[in-house]
């Protein structure tokens, strides 16, 4: 059963990956007005916190929201986003979209497990 797991793990993985991109802040007030937008700390990798997320993985969720490594963006981080027109790192794990800020970065994604987000990308 194990094996099933780790391959629904892998196929999230990849789909997520496949649609993580840089977007600007403005771009996603809708969804920040619907409270569906979650902030994701840099230290942690974007893509497998939304694997995550697709897995149901609650125990991962309640340490990192404990950690305050993941939350709703707050009023004060959505207004300095949207006063300074800041692009960031998003995917969409349906009903949410997650959101990290770092640089943007040239070149091909980096897989494997060194890889901590696309923020990490060479």
């Amino acid at each position: 059963m194990a094996s099933g797991v780790e391959e629904r793990r892998k196929r999230l993985f990849a789909e997520y990956l496949s649609s993580t991109g840089r977007i600007p802040w403005n771009d996603l007030q809708k969804h920040y007005a619907a409270g569906s937008v979650v902030y994701v700390a840099e230290d942690l990798d974007l893509v497998e916190v939304a694997v995550q997320l697709g897995l149901d993985n609650t125990a991962a969720f309640e340490e990192w929201i404990a950690a305050g490594t993941v939350a709703p963006v707050s009023d004060d981080q959505a207004m300095l986003w949207f006063e300074s027109e800041k692009e960031l790192w998003a995917v969409v794990a349906a009903p949410w979209v997650l959101v990290q800020d770092g640089p943007a970065r040239k070149g091909p994604a980096r897989t494997g497990p060194a890889r901590r987000g696309p923020a990490d990308r060479p």
